[in-house]
């Protein structure tokens, strides 16, 4: 009786091992054939893209499916390119962009044709962004313009999309001057975002280096340039602070700026009439004075924002948002792995997914509806250096 007991122990333990493992996706960044088991339906999946910094055993951009009901995930396919730390998706989704994130003459901007029957990425052409080290990429609802922030080279870079999705030359390169207070960190200009307001009439990119957001008109007209200065021309921050992610509130009413070096979070009205952002609160994410604040994201309600913090005590703060005015109210924070450099919500608001770089993981979060609580759903994604998520619909 005693050894029967034994047997029927270790069958036991063999198999509750086993299920955990199914808990966890593991990518062989030079041989990614890999892997997950656990359930995945068609009906509630997306595609997860992810870029990487290609310094370690990661080759490029690799694609995933990941159910956003489950939590699950499987790998499809990979992309070679050199450092994609940041990606755009066309609105169609038939073309993904990406930056290379260089310092010399490679730094560019690459086209990506996107075969959704397959989940594979297939190169269309790079162009030179002839600014160091471009660190973030967007592409029009109209997917006739792509722009990039170019960090070292303190400028931003417009390209026109030609009608099969690739890259023409650099048709605007717009360069910065100035410098901010922090004799390290701020000399020159870093341009670190660009995005776009909700109506697309305007253009605003975040200056690291000099405490600015400047302000552009789009020009739809198609005569003469893409950009021109705004009025104003930029919205001063305060001195230090760093403006690195910009993110408008799904009512389009709002927007919310994450400083890298101060750690705190902008709070503005936006005046969509003139293109203007007022500021109305600031509100602190990093306490530590870490210096490392990342990226910034809402919930698809428009109940919840959250910031990722590096360098020390990495994580995400946790924010309720007034639906009346916008302001922020600290409702909790979540400890991640290493430089949580960037993060994203699925579009059923279910989960939020992390790409800590500095771990090689890719965590998956559920969120609790009513507190905007993060609980980690223990179905991790390990892939080398991930540094940017962008979803798109599976078919």
């Amino acid at each position: 009786m005693k050894y029967i007991f034994l047997i029927i122990a270790s069958i036991f333990s063999f198999f509750s091992c086993n299920n955990k493992n199914t808990n966890k996706a593991t990518v062989d960044a030079n041989n990614s054939t890999n892997i997950r088991t656990g359930e995945l339906i068609d009906d509630s999946s997306l595609y997860l893209i992810a870029g990487t910094y290609t310094t370690g055993g990661s080759d490029g951009i690799y694609v995933y499916q990941f159910d956003t009901v489950s939590g699950y995930s499987t790998y499809k396919s990979k992309a070679k390119i050199t450092n994609p730390s940041y990606l755009a998706i066309s609105k169609d989704e038939k073309y993904v962009y990406a930056v290379s994130e260089t310092g010399d003459d490679k730094a560019s901007a690459n086209a990506f044709a996107f075969d959704k029957e397959k989940g594979e990425l297939s190169l269309l052409n790079t162009e030179p962004t002839k600014g160091a080290d471009p660190c973030y990429i967007i592409v029009d609802n109209a997917g006739k313009h792509v722009v990039t922030a170019n960090y070292s080279g303190g400028s931003i870079t417009v390209f026109d999309v030609k009608e099969d999705g690739s890259l023409a030359a650099a048709s605007q390169y717009i360069n910065f001057t100035g410098k901010g207070v922090d004799p390290d960190r701020q000399q020159k200009p870093h341009l670190h975002c660009v995005t776009y307001s909700p109506d697309e009439k305007y253009l605003f990119a975040n200056d690291l280096g000099t405490d600015k957001i400047h302000k552009f008109d789009v020009n739809l007209g198609g005569q003469g340039n893409y950009l021109r200065a705004g009025v104003p021309a930029a919205f001063k921050v305060a001195d230090g602070s760093g403006p690195r992610h910009l993110e408008f509130h799904p009512n389009g009413k709002f927007a919310y700026l994450i400083n890298e070096m101060s750690g705190a979070v902008g709070v503005f009205y936006y005046d969509r009439h003139k293109g203007d952002l007022i500021q109305t609160q600031s509100i602190q994410a990093d306490t530590l004075n870490a210096k490392g604040s990342g990226d910034i994201h809402v919930t698809p309600d428009g109940k919840f924002l959250y910031a990722s913090n590096r360098l020390k005590g990495d994580g995400l703060a946790i924010f309720s948002i007034n639906q009346n005015d916008g302001k922020l109210t600290r409702a909790g924070y979540q400890e991640t792995g290493i430089h949580p450099r960037n993060f994203v919500i699925t579009p059923n608001g279910k989960f939020l997914l992390v790409a800590s770089r500095d771990n090689n993981v890719i965590q998956v979060f559920l969120i609790d509806r009513n507190t905007g609580l993060l609980e980690n759903a223990n179905k991790d994604i390990e892939l080398d250096k991930p540094v940017c998520l962008k979803f798109a619909s599976l078919r």
